[in-house]
């Protein structure tokens, strides 16, 4: 089984999941979802980030220590994407010991290499990006991200050599063009080193919640160079050579856009430092947009709006998006299918609540639920609930054919929005024959064998191909048209060639997949 190692970036224990770091989640874990059923060997990696001056203030207005506070506010995370279903191999924290024994190590590399060095930093500081910025990149003197006053500050600092790896960065996306997708993000990329690269700071002295420098104990490193090691620690950097070399050649690092320099510019600069590698692939997606707004953790709330009369206007407002409250309103599934069917991954995208409401109502209540239904029902009345066996010269044999290699294709270019549009066309397809054929008012008999066979069949096969993206709608089409255990069980593209679908099983109507929702 070939080897896939797909993350996402670790997220600040303090902040609050939302629909933004859902959408990241819930992708990496389509993704992985589907590397399984190609019969890949996977590793999924989540976590979360918990050092760093921000966790430390956080923690003291909040009367706990670091660890404390971190040990609390991790369950938010764990909990989140419980609820989304996110199948993680590994959910990393920082403040694990072993991590710290990797950064150490790692660092330590690096440092005995010549490419880390002492000085002193004096520079405009934001506490909430755990960055520093020139006095041109701010906005009214506030940080461009979180549009709060950043301060000032000088400490003496150990500083990475960035700027010695200018050429080499170049070289390796010359050597490596898909390093970095979308191509419009790996020219981002280039543009940075292009820029000039300037030596960096990477420890501080102002608090001591983070792990320790090795050479110099006054020293804690900076979150961002604790924080990207957590991609080697999970696979044994330094202390398991087999598991290293068995997962790092094959590391796809999902991310957001706002820490493309971090990820594509400074984190492959310190693998070259260590004299490793750097992961292959780095896919960067785009944001969320709420009118225009990215989602972010001050958009987050759990209450409605009061709509007058006691009534709400919507069970979430649009600036007030917590995943889990979206799960409890239309389904874990509904809420995965929507993230990973209306924005395509690299690109930004609208998110709303009628949006989630039009895309359930369209393709799963309408498309998915409807097929269940109408070929439930009918195998019902005429073939007293048993499903015939598949037609192998089905018109509908060519279009699943078509739908199954397009949603390969897709899955495979990371592009989960695309693969979805490829299977719900052979839902659509199958929709078609049944209304051209009209087998509730043929005579039981062949031909309501060979249209049902057919759109049973279909619907084998497009459980198989939705089962990533919605695993538990999955399973209960796949009990629903008779077979047991899990489509996940399946392996592609073998489970997914025409004519698997036997006959002989008992398909059970039951009640509506997704019931429609008032807009």
């Amino acid at each position: 089984m070939p080897p896939f190692y797909v993350t996402t970036p670790i997220y600040y224990v303090n902040d609050a999941p939302h629909v933004g770091t859902a959408y990241t989640t819930v992708n990496a874990d389509a993704i992985a979802r589907w590397h399984r059923l190609m019969g890949d060997d996977v590793l999924f990696l989540t976590g979360t980030d918990e050092h760093g001056a921000k966790i430390a203030e956080a923690a003291a207005a909040h009367s706990m220590s670091p660890q404390q506070w971190t040990d609390t506010t991790v369950q938010r995370f764990r909990a989140c994407w419980k609820s989304l279903d996110i199948g993680y191999d590994r959910f990393i924290r920082t403040t694990e010991p072993g991590h710290h024994d990797t950064v150490r190590r790692f660092l330590q590399r690096i440092y005995d290499r010549g490419y880390i060095e002492l000085g002193t930093y004096s520079g405009l500081y934001c506490i909430s990006c755990e960055d520093y910025y020139l006095e041109e990149q701010l906005e009214d003197g506030n940080c461009p991200i979180h549009h709060r006053p950043v301060v000032a500050m000088e400490e003496d600092n150990y500083f990475f050599k960035l700027s010695a790896f200018e050429g080499r960065l170049l070289k390796w996306y010359e050597d490596h063009p898909d390093a970095v997708l979308p191509v419009a993000k790996r020219n981002e990329a280039l543009g940075f080193i292009r820029g000039g690269l300037r030596d960096i700071s990477i420890t501080r002295t102002s608090f001591n919640w983070g792990v320790q420098v090795p050479w110099d104990e006054r020293h804690v490193f900076y979150v961002w160079y604790d924080a990207l090691v957590n991609y080697l620690t999970a696979v044994g950097y330094g202390s398991d050579s087999d598991r290293f070399d068995h997962w790092w050649p094959v590391a796809h690092h999902l991310i957001g856009k706002d820490i493309l320099k971090f990820h594509c510019v400074w984190w492959p600069a310190m693998c070259m430092a260590a004299d490793i590698d750097p992961a292959p692939h780095v896919f960067v997606h785009g944001f969320l947009l709420v009118g225009g707004e990215r989602l972010s953790k001050t958009l987050v709330a759990r209450s409605g709006e009061d709509g007058g009369e006691g009534q709400t206007t919507s069970p979430v407002r649009l600036t007030e998006i917590a995943p889990d409250a979206l799960v409890d309103d239309f389904g874990v599934d509904a809420v995965r299918y929507h993230l990973l069917r209306e924005v395509p991954l690299g690109s930004d995208g609208e998110f709303s609540y009628e949006g989630i409401v039009s895309r359930y109502n369209a393709d799963l209540a309408n498309n998915l639920g409807n097929l269940l239904s109408r070929v439930a029902t009918v195998v019902g009345s005429k073939c007293g609930g048993t499903g015939p066996a598949c037609d192998p010269q089905s018109p509908l044999a060519a279009a699943a054919g078509t739908a199954v290699q397009d949603a390969i294709d897709a899955w495979n270019r990371w592009a989960p929005h695309e693969a979805l549009e490829a299977t719900w066309r052979l839902i659509g397809a199958a929709n078609a024959y049944l209304e051209a054929t009209e087998p509730w008012k043929l005579d039981p008999g062949p031909d309501v064998d060979a249209v049902l066979g057919s759109a049973l069949e279909a619907l084998r096969i497009v459980t198989v191909l939705v089962s990533p993206a919605m695993p538990s709608t999955a399973g209960a089409l796949w009990n629903r048209i008779g077979f047991v255990g899990s489509p996940a069980d399946q392996r592609l593209p073998d489970a997914a060639a025409w004519g698997g679908y036997p006959g002989g099983l008992a398909v059970e109507k039951g009640a509506a997949l997704f019931p429609r929702r008032k807009p």
